[in-house]
């Protein structure tokens, strides 16, 4: 898809981390950009700053995993500018949930669900149908994560689980819209391929009352400042990707028409061969193994 001029970029998630690096990208690029965010001081700030960098702005506080505000959101951006030509569901929470599977509260997983995964699926029925039926070019990016995209972390199960669904629910995304002759595409990205500096660490920040913890959490590390300072004391260095290098990798790949937004990397490239293998053998997934479960 060619990018221009004075098309319509909307991102969710946007007041930080990739979120907020994509909408900059796209601004950079002529585009008009919708922000939508959970947190109203910090989206309405990000909006300010892209103005006064010259973008074509337009900010909605919005919950991802409430329907009616998803569907207020796609109002609002067609009425602000007429049309939506990118989308890209991107706002995500850690679920905070600790221990072995069966030891977790109901509510880590509803929460992770209602953000990571129904989030996406309100975004593809709010926007999909406009852009399908404008006749104009128009591009959807879902953002997963190696992490459940391509084999699960086990000590982060739940997070693992959601993303693993936002893979599948791309891929059947772009089979629908190839069925429909649409000039629509569709990509699913996977952030990386390192550690990224974004607020997932720090979702419980924006975790509503509805889906509270039952019980206090066990683990120290509250941000990633602490577990990457955990992981040094233990003589492991952590690296990162920039969030701007992602961002540059999302534009790249909507103008290649490109489904895989994954970057290289060795590690993945040995969990993807390692998990189709252990598929094609009928074989117990060892490459699992190798992670210490300790609590």
């Amino acid at each position: 898809m060619r990018l221009s001029q004075g098309q319509v970029a909307v991102v969710t998630g946007a007041a930080s981390g990739i979120g907020l690096a994509m909408a900059r990208r796209f601004a950079a690029e002529g585009l008009k950009v919708v922000l939508a965010d959970v947190e109203k001081a910090a989206l309405h700030k990000a909006a300010d700053q892209l103005a006064q960098d010259g973008a074509r702005v337009f900010a909605q506080t919005v919950d991802v995993g409430d329907r009616d505000s998803v569907s207020e959101l796609a109002d609002a951006a067609y009425e602000t500018f007429g049309a939506v030509h990118v989308l890209c569901n991107n706002a995500g929470v850690g679920s905070g949930a600790e221990g072995r599977m069966w030891e977790h509260e109901p509510n880590d997983w509803k929460w992770a669900f209602a953000v990571n995964v129904w989030g996406v699926f309100h975004g593809i029925q709010a926007f999909v149908p406009h852009m399908i039926a404008s006749g104009e070019p128009g591009h959807v990016v879902n953002t997963s994560s190696g992490d459940g995209g391509i084999a699960p972390l086990p000590t982060a199960s739940v997070y693992a689980v959601t993303k693993a669904a936002v893979v599948t629910m791309t891929e059947s995304l772009y089979a629908h819209l190839k069925a429909e002759h649409a000039r629509v595409g569709a990509s699913v990205l996977f952030p990386g391929p390192h550690m990224l500096r974004t607020g997932l660490w720090e979702s419980h920040r924006n975790r509503p009352e509805r889906y509270a913890k039952e019980r206090p959490r066990r683990t120290p590390y509250r941000s990633l400042d602490q577990w990457e300072a955990a992981m040094k004391d233990a003589g492991h260095e952590v690296a990162f990707t920039p969030v701007e290098e992602v961002a540059a990798f999302v534009v790249d790949g909507i103008r290649a028409g490109r489904f895989w937004l994954l970057p290289a990397s060795e590690h993945s490239d040995r969990q993807i061969r390692a998990r189709a293998q252990s598929m094609l053998d009928r074989a117990n997934p060892s490459y699992l193994e190798k992670f210490i479960l300790d609590r």
